[in-house]
């Protein structure tokens, strides 16, 4: 092994330039160069290629986002596309590539690694949703900025004597609500995992209402069935029996976005290294993760097109500590 790979695909998740710190440096020490691919596999078809050295990862673990940007890219998923992309991997003498991403990007690698080349992933999604994992880059942070907007809420839902009806990021995985709901103390959680109908909503709020509450949250992930429109609606409908007056929020891209935690600073970093070591052991392939506390390497070919839900039955815990 003599020169790498590393690029970022995906959603932005912050960790990701700490990740690309330890896979660019813990190369380094090895004796390596390195190259960083700008904008994930569009980059690999494009050819756009550059040489990564110590200074050049300095100053960003602390930054959010990719400074290698990502984007999608189609072709890739097609043979046409991935020839491309090995081709020019191998006009760079590239022995080895880094992957830093989610299901999408991981299910790129293993095309990689089934066409025999060496490719090592490295979980980054704010959903948490790859299995071979417990912990994912980007997930810590989504949940604490998250949690924060819901705590603003809650001082003005106080303040006001109100509901509110926050929605956060989650299309498929529910993992963001479930945690910051749970964390923020939410009357209820709506997950694509644990479906809530919108009269069983209401009817919670009615039951908080009834019980001297001075406010009450309902957390719903976006692709939960029964959204914030169905919420909404029935609100319009029941408002003189519900009580609170409901407001709505969407939280959107922000939750993606911000200063990673120290917790993903510190997975980012280990995981990377991890990547690095992976390849120095000749072991591709897989994808490194985090479980049960110690650094794991699980074959692509095992988490291509799974996913990992969320645990629903904290879904039953939030709602027994929230009387």
């Amino acid at each position: 092994m003599k020169r790498i790979a590393v690029l970022t695909s995906g959603g932005d998740a912050s960790g990701m330039n700490a990740a690309v710190r330890a896979v660019t440096r813990s190369a380094l020490a090895q004796g390596w160069e390195v190259f960083g691919v700008r904008n994930g596999y569009a980059g690999l078809l494009a050819d756009a290629f550059e040489p990564l050295a110590a200074r050049d990862v300095g100053g960003i673990i602390q930054r959010g986002g990719t400074i290698l940007g990502s984007a999608r890219c189609p072709q890739f998923a097609e043979p046409a596309g991935r020839a491309q992309a090995l081709a020019h991997l191998a006009a760079h003498g590239i022995d080895a590539l880094v992957v830093v991403g989610g299901n999408g990007s991981q299910s790129g690698s293993a095309s990689l690694a089934r066409e025999g080349f060496p490719v090592v992933g490295v979980p980054s999604t704010i959903d948490n949703d790859l299995y071979g994992n417990d912990v994912s880059i980007g997930a810590d942070t989504a949940i604490n900025v998250t949690l924060e907007a819901i705590d603003r809420l809650r001082t003005t839902a106080s303040s006001h004597h109100r509901a509110f009806l926050v929605e956060t990021m989650g299309r498929n995985c529910g993992y963001i609500a479930l945690m910051a709901g749970i964390g923020g103390g939410a009357e209820v959680i709506a997950i694509p995992e644990s479906e809530v109908e919108a009269p069983e909503v209401a009817e919670r709020l009615r039951a908080a209402y009834r019980r001297g509450k001075s406010h009450a949250l309902v957390v719903v992930a976006e692709g939960a069935k029964h959204g914030v429109q169905a919420l909404l609606k029935l609100y319009g409908e029941q408002r003189a029996s519900i009580g609170f007056d409901l407001r709505l929020t969407r939280l959107g891209h922000v939750v993606r976005g911000g200063v990673p935690s120290a917790v993903d600073r510190v997975l980012a970093t280990r995981l990377g290294a991890a990547a690095v070591d992976s390849l120095a052991g000749n072991r591709h392939g897989v994808l490194v993760g985090m479980q049960r506390g110690e650094i794991t390497a699980t074959s692509l070919s095992e988490i291509t097109g799974r996913m990992r839900p969320a645990d629903t039955a904290l879904v039953e815990l939030a709602r027994v500590l929230a009387m």
